[in-house]
């Protein structure tokens, strides 16, 4: 029996380690982008970095360990069932509260890791890291400065750099211009050729070399300053680090147990509601392991037919249904309609009930699970009867054998397994990120009573983006687990041995992830943007903000089209309207003022085609001295010529935009002085995204035939491995090219160059 035990125990465990790692990769690439940034400004230390990766992942395996448990054990014991594995131990008489004993030493070690997570680890990494992003936020404002982009973040100052260089330990600014706007009427203006920044205790201290500092008195508009210098070194102080929260405002997810307990008995009813709640959570959550295995076991022992298959389905529908009767009883307990211990385990409980029901029911006799394999194989039978009854046997033999070599039945027989893994996979990476999604939006759902029709449709409409993400990482594992069953069966060789190239029998599935690599450029040119858009409106709704507008009118400096840097007080877009108008023209060569202009009031005159500038005046400058000093009642500027809709700049994302959208959008902000860096990237990863799909599938073939009989377990393990590595590669090109340390199309297309030559290598070496 020992023997037995292990055997069980293995089977149960490979499957449920690497499906919990893989639902943990899935949640965790969201963070992925922002952390190697970190690494690639060196704005964060490295062990910070390193910090903050294994910070956020407890939170994550709050929910993935019990969903690694319950694909663990469907899996498993479908694989068993499917190989009549099962039906040969209970004929010896082993029933299936022995697999309960069995499976049990499984789940109860899942149940004590989970509780020390739940309990002890997460809340702590949860407070660790929210102290820790605090604290770095203040000393990477060195780093954060773009090229090319005003940043108004520092207080009373705006600040903006042509070029900036990272240096160990620091930033190398060229060609600054810096604003003190503590006076907003008469802003000093400072602007050097170069300067060496570095961020010591609570100031950021800028070396200046090589500039001037120019300053006028709004009262008396005759006075002007102007002082040069060849070195100066500037302090400014850096915004105060947010003080931490008082432990009563802290968030329940970052409250330690033993306090967490201590308020709930100390605070109001309606505080130590979501107290009780929180901690009746923790405990459920970890509980979940041993209530999935008592509805996996006999549900997977049932699963003759469909194998893996059915396994992974039943999966994807368990943990849906799981976490939505989750969701709904804390909703009912925040609500005051249910106790708070109630409505938490009621899940557990219903699905307790449920176990115990189908575990008395299979120890009597089997339950019949449907084979989503065989019921979809009926369903396409059905749908081509009539039309196999209207054409007959013969000429069906010659159409086949008339037709061109592709495709044939083989193509068909493989085709058919690799869009089923496919729709299994993507299916279930669609439903963990919208339980995922829908437990991060619940408190805000539940605080600003957001009808549950609202929350459907954001849901379902965040569904065309995790698609779009999701579709490379699915065709990866459902090409390793595709081939590799074929290899582990030994049917590749079979088809080799028949003449058949291993390069003929992936053509279906090449031509197919082709086909989904132009689908997805086409889905994300004509619908994804439009759904984005809508998904960020309803997200607002949801979190309780006002519906976001695509103006920004807080942004009062704007880079013109003849080197011209504006900034104004106020500005009215339908009148078309300023108000305190300052206008600083550059010289590009040496970055000096060479005129300045300010207007009390400048309007937009239709018939003259021109701002009409009114009470105000004009000087023209050299390095050191003012050349040339007027007043005005009304004039206008040849040199001011741009439009209206030039200071009507459109804040989008450019997740929100097509290619063809997005490239007039980044031609339009260059001239207005913004920081186009981060979009140029987007913009060529329209472009490259999608093609990562065809380079995974050309991949993951020879890793998948070199996979001998360990089939589809080592298919999913390398998957996983293969994603790692690609979404690190990628992550770290962009974050290079978003920092303008490589070309933008450098940046985007590596990563798709990188694999794809590394795929080449491998499948050239593969025996065909």
């Amino acid at each position: 029996m020992r023997i037995l035990t292990r055997y069980i125990l293995w089977e149960v465990f490979s499957h449920g380690v690497i499906g919990a790692a893989l639902f943990t990769f899935v949640i965790f690439m969201r963070d992925v982008g922002r952390i190697l940034e970190l690494v690639v400004r060196n704005s964060a230390p490295i062990p910070s970095v390193a910090e903050i990766f294994f910070l956020t992942i407890p939170t994550a395996l709050t929910f993935t360990l019990p969903m690694g448990v319950l694909v663990g054990i469907l899996i498993g014991l479908s694989r068993m069932a499917a190989d009549s594995e099962v039906t040969a131990l209970r004929a010896s008489g082993i029933g299936a509260w022995r697999f309960v004993g069995i499976i049990g030493i499984f789940a109860a070690g899942a149940l004590v890791i989970s509780l020390l997570n739940n309990e002890i680890v997460a809340p702590r990494s949860a407070a660790a890291l929210a102290k820790l992003q605090n604290s770095l936020k203040s000393s990477q404002i060195s780093f954060e400065v773009q090229p090319r982009v005003f940043y108004e973040d520092l207080k009373g100052y705006v600040l903006y750099v042509q070029d900036v260089e990272p240096v160990a330990g620091a930033a190398v600014w060229k060609n600054v211009f810096l604003a003190d706007i503590s006076n907003p009427a008469a802003p000093k203006v400072t602007l050097a050729q170069r300067a060496v920044v570095v961020t010591q205790n609570d100031s950021l201290n800028m070396h200046l070399e090589n500039g001037s500092q120019q300053e006028t008195d709004p009262a008396n508009p005759n006075q002007y300053t102007i002082s040069t210098f060849a070195e100066s070194d500037i302090p400014i102080p850096l915004p105060a680090a947010e003080p931490p929260p008082s432990r009563d405002l802290l968030p329940v997810a970052e409250v330690r147990t033993g306090e967490l307990l201590e308020r709930a008995r100390q605070s109001p009813a309606a505080r130590a509601r979501l107290y009780w709640i929180e901690f009746h959570r923790r405990i459920a959550l970890a509980s979940s392991c041993i209530v999935l295995m008592l509805v996996g076991i006999p549900l997977g022992l049932s699963s003759k037919k469909g194998g893996k298959s059915t396994g992974f389905v039943l999966t994807i529908l368990l943990v849906f249904l799981y976490y939505f009767t989750l969701s709904a009883g804390i909703a009912f307990a925040r609500q005051g309609k249910v106790s708070p211990g109630l409505g938490v385990w009621s899940a557990d409980i219903l699905f307790a009930l449920g176990g115990l029901l189908l575990l008395l029911r299979v120890q009597q006799s089997t339950i019949d699970v449907v084979s989503f394999r065989s019921l979809w194989k009926e369903l396409g039978q059905r749908f081509s009867r009539e039309r196999e009854e209207a054409e007959a046997p013969e000429g069906t033999m010659v159409l086949r054998k008339a037709s061109s070599r592709f495709p044939q039945i083989l193509d068909d027989y493989i085709l058919r397994q690799f869009l089923e893994y496919l729709g299994l996979v993507l299916s279930t990476f669609v439903v963990l990120t919208l339980v995922f999604t829908f437990f991060e939006l619940l408190a805000d759902i539940i605080r600003n009573r957001v009808p549950l029709v609202t929350v459907g449709e954001y849901l379902l409409n965040v569904i065309p983006s995790i698609l779009y993400l999701m579709t490379p990482l699915s065709v990866l594992i459902a090409v390793l687990v595709t081939f590799g069953l074929l290899q582990k069966s030994n049917e590749l060789t079979a088809m080799k041995a028949t003449g058949i190239s291993l390069y003929r029998l992936i053509v279906p599935v090449m031509a197919i992830s082709a086909t989904l690599s132009l689908t997805l450029f086409l889905f994300d040119q004509l619908y994804l943007p439009h759904a984005n858009k809508r998904q960020d409106a309803l997200r607002n709704e949801i979190k309780g903000k006002p519906p976001q507008t695509y103006l920004n009118p807080q942004h009062k400096w704007i880079f013109g089209a003849h080197h011209e840097i504006y900034y104004y007080e106020f500005f009215d877009g339908e009148r078309n309207q300023f108000a305190n108008l300052s206008v600083f023209a550059v010289d590009p060569k040496a970055f000096a003022l060479r005129e300045r202009t300010f207007a009390s009031r400048v309007f937009w005159n239709e018939s003259l085609q021109k701002w009409v500038f009114e009470q105000g005046w004009t000087r023209h400058l050299d390095r050191e001295q003012v050349k040339d000093y007027r007043t005005f009642d009304v004039t206008t500027f040849a040199d001011v010529d741009e439009p209206p809709n030039y200071f009507k700049k459109e804040v989008k994302q450019s997740s929100e935009m097509n290619f063809d959208e997005l490239k007039a959008y980044i031609r339009e902000l260059e001239q207005g002085g913004f920081d186009v860096v981060r979009l140029k990237v987007q913009l060529y990863k329209k472009l490259s995204f999608p093609l990562i799909t065809f380079v995974m599938s050309i991949l993951a073939v020879p890793f998948a035939v070199s996979a001998g009989r360990q089939g589809a377990l080592r298919g999913v393990a390398t998957a996983i491995g293969i994603a790692v590595v690609y979404w690190i590669t990628s992550g770290l090109f962009e974050a290079m090219g978003n920092v303008n340390q490589l070309p933008a199309a450098l940046a985007a297309w590596s990563p798709d160059v990188i694999f794809a030559l590394v795929g080449g290598y491998y499948m050239l070496k593969v025996p065909t």
